[in-house]
C-alpha cells in the first residue's frame, strides 16, 4: 500500500467525538459519545502510537475491506463519513 495515496486525515477529531455512532467503536465511548482516549485540549489521541486497529484506516482496509473496495473507493467512502460526522459536531 505504500505506493497508494495516504488517507487524508485532517485530525479534526470528528470520528473520535462520535464513537457512539458505530457498533465497531461504541466500546470506546466515555459516556458522551467521545472516545475515552481523545484529548479535548489538544484534539489528539492520547494513545495514538498504540491506538487500536479500529482506529487505523489503513489497517482496517487491509483486514476487512480490501476484497470489497479499491483503496481509492475506501478513501472516498471514509471521506464522506468524515464530512457527515463533521456536520454533526
Amino acid at each position: 500500500m505504500s505506493n497508494l495515496p495516504p488517507f487524508p486525515c485532517y485530525q479534526c477529531g470528528a470520528c473520535c467525538c462520535n464513537v457512539n455512532r458505530s457498533q465497531e467503536t461504541q466500546f470506546l465511548d466515555s459516556g458522551n459519545g467521545v472516545c475515552r482516549y481523545y484529548d479535548h485540549q489538544t484534539k489528539l489521541c492520547t494513545i495514538y502510537e498504540t491506538r487500536l486497529d479500529i482506529c487505523c484506516v489503513d489497517k482496517q482496509y487491509q483486514l476487512n475491506y480490501k476484497d470489497k473496495y479499491s483503496w481509492v473507493e475506501f478513501i472516498e467512502i471514509n471521506t464522506i463519513a468524515c464530512k457527515i460526522l463533521n456536520s454533526k459536531t
